[in-house]
């Protein structure tokens, strides 16, 4: 579990079809302070497995479903993702419940700089999904917990503080790029909830 507060960017060394798995490997500066093999971290909102640790260089291993639903494969070396290690009871709760299990990707439309501010807009590659996503309500965008502002038949709006821009990977983004989503755990639960889908029966 995870709060969608990023910690750091990492940065991409190689992402790699090998014979057991898909490797992707990362340069971290902080959060290999206190990981281990095993422990989780969120890549771009992707929940990953730490499989081995190279000093500030950190290895994960991938299942072709993750690859399949994220944005990961199109970094490519040298991009950045942004990094969140797994909540801890102590942590301060400063986003929302985010399961760093990406439910797809949606394409950035339109990026302006407004005023202090920043303008980003989202096309849900499978607009159903749209229905998960209400005015106001929390939306993780590459492992980031946002705040919608708008949404309509085709796509949301968010609004970035530069202090967002300048800690996360949305700075190296542009209009035509892939990002990854996870839409709000409780709206897809009351979703399974309404339609009977709860239990056997």
């Amino acid at each position: 579990m995870f709060t969608g507060i990023v910690e750091e960017t990492g940065t991409v060394v190689a992402f790699e079809d090998r014979q057991a798995a898909w490797r992707l490997i990362l340069d971290t500066e902080t959060i290999t302070d206190d990981l281990a093999i095993g422990d989780s971290v969120a890549v771009n909102g992707c929940c990953l497995t730490v499989v081995a640790i190279e000093g500030k260089r950190i290895h994960f291993d991938l299942l072709a479903e993750s690859v399949r639903l994220t944005s990961i494969e199109g970094i490519g070396p040298g991009g950045k993702v942004n990094l969140e290690r797994a909540l801890l009871p102590s942590t301060r709760m400063g986003g929302h419940f985010v399961s760093g299990h990406v439910d797809g990707t949606g394409v950035v439309e339109n990026i302006e700089p407004r005023g202090k501010d920043f303008f980003f807009r989202i096309r849900p590659e499978n607009p159903e999904n749209l229905r998960y996503i209400v005015h106001k309500g929390s939306i993780t965008v590459d492992g980031i917990s946002l705040t919608v502002a708008e949404v309509d038949a085709s796509g949301f709006v968010i609004w970035l503080i530069p202090h967002t821009m300048e800690i996360t990977n949305l700075h190296t983004k542009k209009v035509g790029d892939k990002v990854n989503l996870e839409y709000d755990l409780i709206a897809k639960y009351v979703e399974k909830l309404f339609a009977g889908g709860g239990g056997p029966n």
